[in-house]
């Protein structure tokens, strides 16, 4: 965990109803490639940790007999079986509220275990250590991140970009120059070293897979406001009184930059680790 801070249930309070409006996708295969690398026969048992709105366990879905997500946050896990519903998976869903922290929680065992960019707010020494003796022998634990260093340049598309730099100032104007994260900060944001941890943890690998972006994307200005909304560091809670006022000035600022309400990006790529908890190099994971 972060020194100076804790995790407190107001961290993503609020943010789920903008998720799924708001949050860039994965990179376009991303599931191909998990088919490709993990070989399930659509028996298994995936757990998904940090699951929020399901956005990845969703996807994975088809691919197992049972898959369950966790997370903290109510309005995630409320989020998730919606959808879990309108895809006609529920019966093969189970979302679960609980810290990471809190596991093993009697989910019993799986054959892979999940992080889509949820690792960082966890004390991931004893969370790698619990997943670890969660997984079945020959299990994986998979960890997926966008790619941080691909060039986001809009030149050749038809709108200008979403002017994040300028955002950013705005919610500083509001919130205060240390980054918030419930209802403490983290000057330093969040911490790194996963690959440290888990080695520590007794994990194999990793096996790592990039899976290519830069598609270009055309994102609305109530799209760009909802990814806003669905930060930790600008979850609505954040502003208190001052919601309303934050969100016209936010919707100001991009009608300055685009008249028309559009803009142009470009889709991130996919970074996949694969770890064993055996040699992987000695057999796929057994899924």
């Amino acid at each position: 965990m972060v020194a100076g801070w804790e995790w407190d249930d107001t961290l993503f309070a609020g943010t789920a109803a903008y998720y799924r409006r708001g949050r860039l996708p994965y990179a376009p295969g991303l599931v191909d490639v998990l088919a490709e690398v993990l070989e399930p026969d659509g028996q298994g048992r995936l757990i998904d940790v940090g699951c929020g709105p399901g956005t990845l366990a969703l996807d994975l879905a088809h691919l197992f007999g049972e898959t369950v997500g966790v997370d903290p946050d109510e309005g995630m896990i409320a989020e998730a079986g919606r959808e879990a519903a309108e895809r006609a998976v529920a019966g093969r869903t189970r979302w679960v509220r609980a810290r990471a922290e809190e596991l093993p929680a009697g989910l019993g065992t799986f054959h892979v275990a999940t992080f889509g960019q949820s690792f960082h707010w966890m004390d991931q020494a004893l969370v790698a250590a619990t997943v670890r003796e969660m997984l079945r022998p020959g299990g994986a634990l998979v960890h997926i991140a966008d790619v941080k260093t691909e060039d986001p340049a809009v030149d050749g598309l038809p709108y200008p970009a979403v002017p994040h730099a300028a955002m950013e100032t705005l919610v500083k104007r509001y919130l205060g120059p240390v980054r918030r994260a419930g209802r403490g900060v983290l000057p330093q944001g969040t911490p790194g070293g996963e690959a440290e941890v888990l080695a520590r943890a007794g994990f194999s690998g990793p096996r790592h897979h990039v899976v290519p972006g830069g598609q270009p994307l055309e994102r609305t200005a109530d799209e760009v406001v909802a990814g806003q909304l669905s930060m930790s560091y600008s979850a609505p809670h954040l502003f208190g009184p001052r919601r309303a006022a934050f969100e016209a000035d936010l919707r100001q600022l991009l009608r300055e930059v685009s008249a028309s309400g559009r803009f142009s990006g470009r889709q991130p790529g996919t970074e996949i680790f694969v770890r064993g908890k055996g040699n992987l190099d000695a057999a796929p994971p057994a899924v």
